[in-house]
Parts: C-alpha cells; structure tokens; sequence
C-alpha cells in the first residue's frame, strides 16, 4: 500500500521552504474584555445604594 503523505524533512530544499516560511500572523489584537469593570461598577453601585438605604432608614 502507497504511503501518499510525503515528509517535508526528506528533501532538503522542501525542509528549508518549510523553516523559512513567515509564520501566519494573529487575527486581530482585541481589545481587552471590559466585563469585569463593568461588573465592579455595578457591584459598587449596588453597595452604595444600599448604604445610603440603610444610613436613610436606619
């Protein structure tokens, strides 16, 4: 049975057509996630609603 996978590193001009090609460049540097900011914001603003609540009522 015929092997039809062919190693790169069997030919020494495929070998160096292999090591020498740029490597793909990422996408797209995204900006990072601005939920856990948001999160604490909202999770301040829970706490000082609640403060002055309970500093009014109490």
């Amino acid at each position: 049975m015929a092997e039809n996978h062919i190693d790169p590193s069997g030919n020494t001009a495929q070998f160096r057509a292999f090591v020498d090609s740029p490597e793909p460049a990422p996408a797209a540097a995204s900006a990072p996630s601005r939920l856990p900011l948001l999160a604490g914001i909202g999770v301040a603003v829970v706490v000082v609603v609640a403060l002055v609540a309970w500093l009014a009522l109490g």
